[in-house]
Parts: C-alpha cells; sequence; structure tokens
C-alpha cells in the first residue's frame, strides 16, 4: 500500500510518529494491531448482547463484565483507529486539542478499568465469605452505584494531567516517537518546569494501582482464609474455581502494565520501539483476551450464549423458552440461588444475631454445593 505524506506544517499540531525504526514494517504491524481490535470488538459485544437478552444473567457478577466489556471496547477504541491511520495512509498530525483528549479518555478508561477488578474482587469476597448476606450488599442497584464511583474516580485522578499538560510551553520540535499521545511521550517535548507533571504522574501511579492492588490482595487473602476453613475438599476446589476466572484476568492486564510502565521509565537502554510495542500490546491483548476467557470460564455464560445463538438467528426469543430458562439455576454462589434451593440454617433475616452465628463450617458447606464454574 503505497503511503501518503498527509504530515501537517502547522507548529501547533504534534507529529505522531508510529514506531520509529521500525516505519517500512508499519504495513505488517497494523495486521495484527487490525486484526486484535477487530477480535476484541466482536468477543466484548457478544458479552454485552448475550447478558442483555438473557434475563437470567442480570446478575451483578455480570453486571460487572458489561461494565469490563464496554472499558475493554473503549481502550483500543481511542488507539487503533489513530495508528492505522498512521500506518496506512501516514496521517501523523493531531491537534493539542485532539493530543490531550485522546491522553484524558485513555487514562480514565485504564483507571476504570482497574477499579472494576477491584469490585469483582469485592464481588467474589462477598460470595464465598459471606453468602447469607450478598443479596443485602450486593444488589443490581448497588453495583450501579459503584461504577458510578468507578467512573467519578478516574475522572477526578485524571482531568489534572491534560489540565497540567495544557499550561506546558512546548518546544519547535513537537515530534512524538509513539503510535498514541501517552503522557510521559508528551511532556517530555515540553520545554518548561515538568516537575510538578512528574510527581502527579508517579503519585498518581502510586495511589491508583498500589491502592487497587492492595484491595485485590486483601479479598484474596480473605478468600484464602474462608477456603480452607471449609471441612470439605470438594469445597474448596468449587471456591477457588470461582475465582480462577477473575484471577487470569488480572494476570493479563496488570502484568503488560507494570511491565509496560517500568521499563518506560528505568529501561533506558531498550530500544524506543519495544517501549511503544510493550505499550500498544498492553492496550490491545487484554481487551481481545477477556471476553475469550469469560466466555471458555463461566460455565453459565457459555450456556446461555450457546441457548441465544439459534434464536439470534431467528430474530427473536420465544416467550415460553425465556420463562423456562429463568428457573434454571446454574448460577454460581449468588444468595438467591442458594437460598431457593437449600434449607435456610435459620428461618429469621440473615442480618439478624441469629444468623450471623452460624459457624464457618457449616455455612461453607451450605455454600459448596453452589459454587460452580
Amino acid at each position: 500500500m503505497a503511503a501518503f505524506n498527509f504530515t501537517p506544517s502547522d507548529p501547533s499540531t504534534f507529529i505522531l510518529m508510529g514506531i520509529p525504526g521500525l516505519e517500512a514494517a508499519h504495513i505488517w504491524i497494523s495486521i495484527p494491531f487490525s486484526t486484535f481490535y477487530i477480535i476484541s470488538l466482536l468477543g466484548n459485544f457478544t458479552l454485552l448482547s448475550v447478558v442483555g437478552k438473557e434475563q437470567t444473567l442480570h446478575k451483578p457478577m455480570y453486571l460487572l463484565l458489561c461494565m469490563l466489556a464496554l472499558t475493554d471496547i473503549a481502550t483500543p477504541t481511542f488507539v487503533v483507529p489513530k495508528a492505522l491511520g498512521i500506518f496506512w495512509f501516514n496521517l501523523k498530525g493531531i491537534t493539542m486539542a485532539g493530543c490531550l483528549t485522546q491522553m484524558f479518555f485513555l487514562h480514565m478508561v485504564s483507571v476504570m478499568h482497574s477499579a472494576t477488578l477491584v469490585t469483582m474482587a469485592f464481588d467474589r469476597y462477598v460470595a464465598i465469605c459471606i453468602p447469607l448476606r450478598y443479596a443485602t450488599i450486593l444488589s443490581n442497584s448497588q453495583i450501579a452505584k459503584l461504577g458510578l464511583v468507578c467512573l467519578i474516580k478516574a475522572v477526578l485522578f485524571i482531568l489534572p494531567l491534560p489540565l497540567l499538560m495544557s499550561q506546558q510551553p512546548f518546544c519547535a520540535n513537537r515530534i512524538i516517537p509513539h503510535t498514541q499521545c501517552e503522557y510521559i511521550a508528551v511532556f517530555k517535548m515540553a520545554c518548561g518546569d515538568i516537575t510538578v507533571n512528574r510527581i502527579y504522574s508517579l503519585v498518581l501511579g502510586f495511589v491508583v494501582m498500589g491502592f487497587d492492588l492492595t484491595l485485590i490482595a486483601l479479598s484474596y487473602g480473605l478468600i484464602i482464609r474462608a477456603v480452607l476453613r471449609m471441612s470439605s475438599k470438594n469445597a474448596h476446589q468449587k471456591a477457588l474455581n470461582t475465582c480462577t476466572t477473575h484471577i487470569c484476568v488480572m494476570l493479563t492486564y496488570y502484568t503488560p502494565s507494570i511491565f509496560s510502565n517500568l521499563t518506560y521509565r528505568f529501561g533506558q537502554g531498550i530500544a524506543p520501539h519495544v517501549h511503544i510495542i510493550l505499550s500498544d500490546l498492553y492496550l490491545l491483548i487484554p481487551p481481545m483476551l477477556n471476553p475469550i476467557i469469560y466466555g471458555i470460564r463461566t460455565k453459565e455464560l457459555r450456556e446461555k450464549a450457546t441457548d441465544l445463538k439459534p434464536l439470534l438467528q431467528e430474530g427473536e426469543i420465544p416467550l415460553l423458552e425465556a420463562a423456562n430458562s429463568c428457573a434454571k439455576t446454574t448460577s454460581a454462589p449468588y444468595f438467591l440461588t442458594w437460598q431457593l434451593r437449600t434449607p435456610a440454617p435459620c428461618l429469621v433475616e440473615p442480618d439478624t444475631p441469629a444468623c450471623s452465628n452460624t459457624d464457618s463450617n457449616s455455612q461453607s458447606e451450605l455454600l459448596a454445593p453452589q459454587l460452580q464454574v
């Protein structure tokens, strides 16, 4: 494909160079970029469609999956179209306003994604450690409120980044050696004092990622303690299986994120194109893998997707089948499903002292049959 030279001469415009040193391979690099993006969109929109059409999946865990899918759609969407424009048509120019806007939304979605993973860890903690109170602690309305909190948190933390950057004078050479307006790459072009920018970005990284990882580690520490108290080995296995999917998703997100940040800040001896490729893969791989991981590991989601396939092809869902599907109880450890099938340990409300005094072993034994993947 011929490369068109649409690089602007406007001095107020930034120039995104793509992947310096690999310009000759831009066309070939665009193939995995576009492939990962298409797979990500197909997988996440399929997940949203299945959960949206299947009433039995309108539960906190699957609503959290939808939140995660939305961030997985947004993240590559803010990166891939511009990157493909650079690779295919040499469209390297981007205005300062466009650059700061991309920077804001890209980092905001990243913070919201991390906050969603924290909320999912809390969901697993409540489902396994205190299942009798699950329905009162995590209802659908509570999940909506938590989603709003995640959004507000992301906006408040990230908004200062473009605001601080907009106050900086930039040098005449406004060339960004990247496929995107990554914050560190942009503030390196500033000619003024960037001490405040550096300090805020470092503090933000440690506070957001450090705090989120601490909460996740705390949740899983309490989960492991509760699992070890269960008397049945079968219950151990089933309880751990409910967390395996979430752990896989966390590893695919935090591992490349931490590695990319460390190499960008401290890997001076690493070639620049390696930094850029790692940064792009961190934004492309997790959104592509997440719906695949949940589709394989989550039994109920997999079954509902299979059930809906012929119905979606017909264009309608018969009312009788929808009603019958509501009677199925294949979900993992949720209080309402457990309560319908298992004799309650007492006849009073779960929050009363009579129920709160139930010992952990008996509670775990009652919960164990419902811990399904």
